[in-house]
């Protein structure tokens, strides 16, 4: 099985291009600085890297995913597969490459993390609050029938009239 999982930082803003052909399809390039797990060194004049940099590329609707909403220092969470190839340079020397092809890709922090203050206390990304998407979406009611008591098997009944789209799963 070949999944990998990561949640880093973007060290610059993604890099686009465009394939060319009959469809021309988005292509994403951009680096996740990965903290590294364990200790770090105390002593001042060892200066050990405490990060990996690790190379994703994005196709299609990823790519423009990340091309409309991903910028430099933003924490993302990233899933996908480990690709490794190899091409001749200019100068005749085999280079060998390694990087992760995306499938999955979102947000790891509030947009207020990594954003300027100002900005933040603007609103965030459109609405959101951490407990529920308020603009538009999902919203907490403001007042629920009280439960019934449990039933014999475990299970409580639901009181008539909550509708199934108006329970709070988390």
């Amino acid at each position: 099985m070949n999944r990998v999982i990561l949640m880093g930082r973007l060290t610059r803003d993604p890099d686009i291009r465009y394939s060319q052909g009959e469809r021309s399809m988005a292509i994403a390039r951009y680096t996740l600085a990965v903290d590294r797990r364990g200790r770090r060194q105390q002593d001042g004049n060892d200066q050990q890297q405490t990060a990996d940099f690790i190379s994703c590329v994005a196709f299609d609707r990823a790519a423009e995913f990340a091309e409309k909403y991903f910028r430099q220092g933003m924490r993302v969470l990233v899933s996908g597969r480990i690709q490794t190839g190899s091409y001749t340079n200019r100068d005749g020397q085999k280079v060998y490459t390694t990087d992760v092809v995306i499938e999955d890709q979102e947000f790891a922090d509030s947009k207020g993390a990594a954003a300027p203050a100002a900005d933040a206390m603007a609103g965030g990304y459109g609405g959101y609050q951490p407990g529920g998407y308020q603009a538009g979406g999902y919203q907490q009611p403001s007042s629920r029938p009280a439960p019934q008591s449990a039933i014999g098997d475990g299970f409580m009944n639901i009181p008539d009239g909550v509708e199934d789209e108006g329970l709070p799963f988390n």
